[in-house]
């Protein structure tokens, strides 16, 4: 690598597993539930202005469902931006006991090579370190979004109409989690 390489050949396997730890795109997967689990909990707050604040669901119908997707949208971005810092800072704490467990694992291997088994041990970092920041990262943005809107709903807003409450109160607290997702601490 001293020399530099060709830009048209492929990378190593260690090399695309690297790429992937420091990347900001998520898998499929992880997209899906952060999708879902935003969709969760964006949701939550229909109940709590069609219950608490008497809010009819058919004449309300259009502003819960733009303030649903307008929210969903807000809040899955905070997941992954608070995963994106996450993982590396969950990759260094783990990396001495991901490394002893996968060594104690291959220890009878006599035919692997460090190479191969410094490859297993970067991809067991990589997906514990993803999954430790996914769950994470979604226990905490809920936390805080639903902290957010019940401040927002029943101490600064509580005198407003409650359809004016509800489209602030939405907005205010998925704007706020975005924007806090941001900062890169």
């Amino acid at each position: 690598m001293a020399g530099g390489k060709q830009s048209g050949s492929k990378l190593t396997r260690e090399e695309e597993l690297l790429l992937q730890d420091f990347s900001r795109n998520v898998s499929t997967k992880s997209s899906a539930l952060f999708y879902g689990n935003a969709f969760i909990v964006s949701t939550i707050p229909i109940w709590l202005f069609w219950r608490i604040h008497q809010m009819d669901l058919y004449q309300s119908a259009i502003v819960f469902v733009l303030g649903s997707v307008l929210s969903t949208y807000l809040v899955a971005f905070a997941y992954k931006n608070v995963k994106f810092v996450l993982k590396h800072k969950v990759a260094l704490k783990r990396e001495y006991g991901v490394t002893q467990e996968v060594m104690k694992k291959l220890d009878g291997e006599k035919r692997m090579t460090k190479k191969e088994k410094d490859e297993r041990i970067l991809w067991k970092k990589n997906e514990v370190a993803d999954y430790e920041a996914t769950t994470f990262s979604i226990f905490y943005n809920n936390a805080l979004f639903l902290v957010l809107l019940i401040v927002a709903s029943f101490f600064i807003l509580k005198n407003f109409n409650p359809l004016i409450n509800y489209s602030l109160s939405i907005g205010v607290a998925s704007g706020l989690l975005a924007l806090f997702s941001t900062s890169s601490t």
